[in-house]
Parts: C-alpha cells; sequence; structure tokens
C-alpha cells in the first residue's frame, strides 16, 4: 500500500506458496514502481491500448497491472523454480472523491454504503462464467470443486485483459479489498454484519480474517479496509482521511 498516493493494491499468488508469494510481491512492487515512473515521467508510455472513456489515472492503473504481468512472466522465465507461478490482483487509485478501481482474478473490491454491501468485481474465474452464461446457480458454484480454476491472470500469458471501472465515493463509504481466502469463507451477509458495526479499520479488518479463519481458513486470508470519512464540521471542504489496513 501507497496510502501517500492514494494507491492500495492487494495481491494474491499462485503456484505453491513459495513462488505464489514471490508473485504476488513482484505484482504489488511492480505496480507501484510503474506509477512512481508515471508520476516522475508523465510522458511515460502506456503498457497496452488506453481504455476510452477513462481518465488518465484509470488507464495508467490498468498500465501499471499490464507492466506486472510482464515482470512475473520475465521472472519465471528466469528461475525455474518459479515455472507457473501467477497472481492474482485488485487495486484502487484515489483521487478526491474519485476512484479508479482495476483487477484481474478471484481477489474482490466491495463497497459498503448506507448498510448496503456491494460487490464491485467480478471474479475471473470458470465457475463465474457458467453462472453468467446460466450453466450454474451460484449455490451450484459456491460448492464447486472448480472454483479455484482461473480464467485470468497475472504471470499467465503476455497480454492480459484488465477490468477497469471508475467510482464516486460518498462520505462514509467503506471500500473492502480481499483474496479468495476471506470471500470463500464469509458470506456477503456476514461481512455486511461486520462493517456495519465498524468503528475502527484495524479492528475491523482483524475481525474479518479471525472470522475467516474461524469458517476454515483455508487458504491466505488478506483484507485492506479504506473509509471515506465524514467531512470535519465548519464547511471545512478536506476529504477526511483514509482508514487502512
Amino acid at each position: 500500500m501507497s496510502p501517500e498516493i492514494g494507491l492500495f493494491i492487494l495481491s494474491d499468488g499462485m503456484g505453491g506458496q513459495t513462488s505464489g508469494e514471490v508473485a504476488s510481491r513482484l505484482a504489488t512492487d511492480s505496480i507501484l514502481t510503474h506509477w512512481r515512473e508515471a508520476e516522475s515521467s508523465p510522458s511515460l508510455p502506456l503498457i497496452g491500448q488506453p481504455l476510452g472513456g477513462l481518465s488518465e489515472s484509470s488507464n495508467r492503473l490498468a498500465s501499471a497491472i499490464r507492466f506486472a504481468n510482464l515482470e512475473i512472466l520475465a521472472a519465471a522465465r528466469k528461475n525455474p523454480e518459479w515455472h507457473g507461478m501467477g497472481a492474482t490482483v485488485v487495486a484502487v487509485k484515489l483521487a478526491g472523491e474519485r476512484m479508479s478501481l482495476a483487477h484481474v482474478g478471484d481477489s474482490r473490491a466491495y463497497r459498503f454504503r448506507s448498510s448496503n454491501l456491494e460487490q464491485l468485481t467480478q471474479d475471473h474465474s470458470f465457475v463465474r462464467e457458467q453462472v453468467r452464461r446460466g450453466i450454474l446457480t451460484q449455490e451450484q458454484a459456491d460448492q464447486s470443486n472448480l472454483r479455484n480454476v482461473l480464467m485470468r491472470a497475472l504471470g499467465v500469458e503476455a497480454e492480459v485483459e484488465v477490468d477497469v471501472e471508475e467510482e464516486l465515493l460518498l462520505e462514509g463509504d467503506t471500500i473492502l479489498l480481499c483474496s479468495d481466502g476471506l470471500s470463500r469463507e464469509l458470506s456477503g451477509a456476514q461481512i455486511a454484519a461486520v462493517l456495519k458495526n465498524a468503528d475502527d479499520a484495524q479492528t475491523t479488518a482483524d475481525r474479518l480474517v479471525d472470522l475467516a479463519n474461524q469458517a476454515g481458513g483455508e487458504d491466505n486470508i488478506t483484507v485492506i479496509l479504506l473509509r471515506r470519512a465524514a467531512k470535519p464540521a465548519r464547511g471545512l471542504t478536506r476529504i477526511g482521511r483514509w482508514f487502512k489496513r
């Protein structure tokens, strides 16, 4: 995470514990590196084609994720023990009240607003595609042995499609980024119940991780929580600070 520039990145590695950790670290480090290079050199070319209708910030975020994809591929080619490693990623870039959101894989972003939890990303998984086509119900997908099969991930092919969208944040909004280790163990209702009673981001993040572990905890569980605080009194217009984990 780089809260000083409003960039938050969550990546979950694939390919075994050691190589998965390498891939997730490469993903986060590469995205941050590309972003900082673009800040110091605004003319830095985008990697991949720009996405129409999106801001410069959103396109830069997509470019950074494509850069991470290439870095993971290159590292795997140079190190045979890392062959087959990959990673999912979900990342947000904050700019005032606007948020750029990009993801690849099944790490998710949720928004909790006015006691309602909304999943902002759609998993790039085999079972999700089957649900979309009406072949499986959501209940069948949740019980499928193929839940781990991804249709998209970083480090698999030289080109990766990045889903990007932009959201307007309201006062009191909470954004949750999480790996599938959380979303597989806890239902949306369970997550919403925890966020509804949240008063401290760190305590709330720890509570979500603890509950997921109690429910089974079969996979890595990573959580980042962001909250747009209410504006201070007296009509000040600055954006409230973001709480994070």
